[in-house]
This record gives structure tokens, sequence and C-alpha cells, in this order.
């Protein structure tokens, strides 16, 4: 890129000479407060493209029951409910000619299992009141600018983080290394991944600065990876597919050992009898159960089988809890759980991480152990119940 001058013509002639960002925390802040300068592309339904943050320095998790283990810069999303995880440096940081990309490959990659949609909602909801935007505002930006069938069409909140989930769960998100110098590497390593991945879009966006006398500033972005993502096979928006009760059903029947078989029997049909049941949209079988909590419909736990190797586990969901009911339900909830091992140290660890994790237990360990399932409904209903007294 040269390094001329622009110039600005008013009543005479400015000269604006280019000039890099000092830091990178400045770099950040700038795409923060104006994401405007990425919103190239455009909605569903044909309109440009808004993206809204949800965080700054939003944590990505390696595993269930940990907490974060990274940090990406920002994490956006459009009224699509598509979401848009954004990496930042400078072109004087020599980690954005390779290392950025895995760093990236391995926020998507967690950030697809481990972002749950209450996770996703409390983000955006603590974002808005750290900027002083009004939530009502805010999700005016979102829900009423969703094409139709889009995630945030007409709907409430709840189902909007929803969709923003599902749309992660099945790859659906745009992943963009934003820095004010593109190496060549980055841009031949942008286009390649742009080629091979069907439901990932992948950019890297070069933002260039300019100033000029007093505050004056341009910003001039220039977006590569469009090329390939238009050279893209066309295919039919996928359909999330969501487990049934049947498909749970059979799994649970393929398994051998009689008393999985019992307790997560039991666990789908207590669920069934006293909440609601969802499918997932994980390539293994799953459902989530939501319990009705003073007009809420709050998440709890997860139960999840998989094959090759074969594992079944029940998760629970306590920062979906914690967000809906409070740390002090939280608390109370984990301390009425069965200490189940495996499960009684990942309990214990809850504090340390504000009780926003999602510790789970294998059923082989809780149908070993003598009055297990009993003492999990019974917390179960001690949350339920408890919350509604103290309404």
């Amino acid at each position: 890129m040269s390094d001329q001058p622009v110039f600005v013509l008013g009543e005479e002639l400015q000269a604006l000479e280019l000039a890099g960002f000092e830091t990178e925390a400045e770099f950040q802040e700038l795409l923060a407060r104006h994401p405007r300068v990425l919103d190239f592309g455009s909605l569903a339904d044909g309109r440009p493209l808004r993206l809204v943050l949800v965080a700054r320095e939003m944590g990505v998790s390696a595993s269930a029951e940990s907490g974060a283990a990274y940090w990406l810069d920002h994490l956006f999303v459009d009224a699509d409910g598509v979401p848009t995880l954004v990496e930042v440096k400078r072109a004087t940081d020599t980690r954005i000619r390779r290392e950025v990309v895995g760093q990236m490959l391995d926020y998507a990659a967690n950030a697809a299992r481990y972002w749950p949609a209450a996770l996703l909602q409390r983000s955006f909801e603590e974002t808005c009141g750290k900027d002083g935007r009004p939530l009502e505002e805010a999700y005016g930006e979102l829900l009423g600018g969703g094409s139709a069938g889009s995630a945030g069409s007409a709907g409430s909140a709840e189902e909007f983080w929803l969709g923003v989930e599902e749309r992660l769960a099945a790859g659906r998100m745009r992943l963009l290394f934003v820095a004010d110098r593109i190496p060549l590497e980055l841009r031949a390593i942008v286009e390649f991944l742009n080629r091979q991945l069907r439901q990932t879009d992948v950019y890297a966006v070069e933002l260039t600065q300019y100033r000029g006398g007093g505050d004056l500033r341009v910003l001039v972005p220039r977006i590569y990876g469009e090329v390939a993502t238009a050279a893209k096979s066309p295919s039919a928006p996928r359909a999330t597919q969501r487990t049934t009760r049947a498909e749970m059903d059979a799994a649970i029947q393929a398994r051998p050992d009689a008393e999985v078989r019992r307790v997560a029997t039991a666990l789908l049909e207590h669920a069934a009898a006293n909440g609601r049941l969802e499918g997932g949209t994980a390539k293994y079988r799953s459902m989530s159960v939501y319990y009705p909590v003073s007009g809420r419909q709050v998440p709890v736990w997860t139960l999840s089988l998989q094959d090759g190797p074969v594992r079944d586990d029940l998760s629970f969901a306590f920062g979906s809890i914690t967000h809906h009911l409070g740390r002090e339900r939280a608390a109370a909830f984990a301390a009425s759980l069965p200490a189940v091992p495996g499960l009684a140290e990942r309990l214990q660890a809850l504090p340390a991480k504000a009780y926003n994790a999602w510790p789970s237990v294998a059923l082989s360990a809780l149908a070993a152990e003598p009055g297990a399932l009993e003492d999990v409904r019974s917390a179960i209903h001690g949350l339920i119940d408890g919350w509604e007294g103290s309404a």
C-alpha cells in the first residue's frame, strides 16, 4: 500500500497523512464505539448489515467445566442473529501473519460449544449497561431489524439469543481479522478458508487511518475475502435439526447398562412432567429442560448421549440459572445436588467461577450412587419452589 496522503477539499486543500494506531487498545476501542466501519455486506433480505456489539474481551471456555481460557477481542451480532467474531492486531504484531488464524479458529470452535444463549444475552445486556445504552433501544435495533424468518424478527430477547446459539452450533458465523495492514500471508489463508468453509465466512479487514489538523481522522476499510465468499457453491440454508424425544429414547435403549437406561429415562420423564424438553442441535443426541419459574422458562440441565466413544453426561446450566434467578439461588441449588464423585469437585469450583459454568456428571456415576437420582429431582423442586417462595 502507498504511504501517500489523502486530501480533503473544503475551502482549501488539506493533506491527511497516514498514521498508525498507537496501541492495540486504541484500535479495539475504536471498533467497539464505531462498528459501522465493519458493516460490509447485507442481511438475508438484502438490507444493509448493521453490527451490534455483544461484548469486548468475550471469554471463551475450553471445556464445559472450566471458566474462560481465552478472550476474544470483540463479539458482534446482526439482526439476523448471525454472530461475528473479531480479532484485532496491529501490523507491528508478528502474530498477524499465522498465529492469529489458529487463535481465531480456537475461539470459533469453542464458542460453538460453550456459549449458551443465556451467557450471550447477559453479556450483551451488561455491555449496554456499561455503555449507558437503554436496553429498549438496543433490542429495538436487533428485534425490529431482522429479515422475515430470521432470529431477530418480532420475537422475544430469549428467542433471539436462542437463535444466535443455534447459528453458533451450526457454524453459521463470520470471522473477521482486523489490522491496519493485512499481510499477504493472512490474505491467502483467509481466501483459502473462505473457499473451504460452507457455513462460516472469513474476512480480513484492513483499516487504514489518516490524520489531519486538529481531531480530523479518516478511516479507510478494505475488505479481503469477499471474492472467495461469492465463489462458494450456492446452497439453501440448512434447516436446524433438533433431537426428538423418539431419537433420544432410541439412543437410551441402545445403552448396555440397565441402570444408565433407568436414570436417563427417569430424568426425561421428570422433565416432561414438570417442565419443557427441547432437543439439541449438536451432532450427538441431546435434550435440555426448561422449568417454569415465576413466569419464566429457565434452562436447568442438558442430557447428552455421545457415541464413539460412548459418553453420557448430565450437565447443569449454572450460567443460565445465575442469569435468571441470581447467584444466591444458584449457590443453594449447587449445595442441594448430590455429592457424586466427579460432580462434587466441579460444584465446589463454582464460586470461583461466579457460578458461570456447566458442571457435568457421567450418567454411570449418577446411577452408581444410591439415592442420587432422587436427590437431583429434589434439588430441582427446591430450586423452583424456593424461587417462587421468595418472588
